[in-house]
């Protein structure tokens, strides 16, 4: 079930945001859906996260990125090349679950908000795969996700300011530039102010 404008409404109350503020960063981060069209939670793979976390369980991934199956999920900085959108991204996770599950559900960001799944703690969840169930569970529980997210890190500030850009660089790192970040999010805040 989709997520209803009310429940943003209450997520803002909560968060001292004004609904458009949420429902624009839903719109950026996952075109207003967090789901596929066949059910499944929608996520992004990120190779160079997946580098990250085998290195910290004390796995190699320069020896594992020696096999050109891997190419695709296996490289030490970021890049959109291997990115493949929809179930494409499944694929790569799967992949990268073969080699370690733990390490690969933190490697791709889900749900409405796009939070990866190394951030399953400041969420509200025990573990990753607890993570993982919560989001594909419902687009409340992703929404649940992002509150506990925003409060945690202090972001909710930014957004109240309208600081498109100081929230896009703490929310999507220092590269937000390159994907119009803050412009596409006070576009949507606009749009949907109407």
């Amino acid at each position: 079930m989709a997520l209803s404008f009310a429940s943003i409404e209450q997520a803002a109350q909560s968060l001292l945001l004004e609904p458009c503020m949420i429902k624009a960063v839903v719109d950026v981060e996952s075109s207003g859906s967090g789901f596929l069209s066949d059910g499944r939670v929608k996520i992004l793979f990120e190779g160079h996260v997946f580098w990250k976390q085998l290195k910290s369980r004390g796995i190699d991934p320069a020896e594992l990125a020696k096999d050109p199956a891997n190419a695709g999920i296996l490289y030490p900085k970021w890049t959109k090349k291997h990115y493949r959108g929809g179930s494409g991204e499944w694929e790569r996770l799967e992949l990268a679950r073969s080699i370690n599950n733990e390490a690969a559900l933190c490697s791709a960001s889900w749900g409405l908000f796009q939070i990866m799944g190394y951030h399953y703690q400041i969420c509200g969840y025990n573990n990753v795969v607890d993570f993982v169930a919560g989001q594909a569970s419902s687009e409340e529980e992703q929404l649940l996700s992002f509150c506990n997210f925003m409060r945690s890190q202090n972001l909710d500030g930014f957004l109240a300011k309208k600081d498109w850009a100081g929230f896009a660089e703490r929310y999507n790192g220092k590269g937000y530039k390159a994907n119009n970040y803050d412009t596409r999010l006070a576009s949507a805040y606009a749009e949907c102010l109407g």
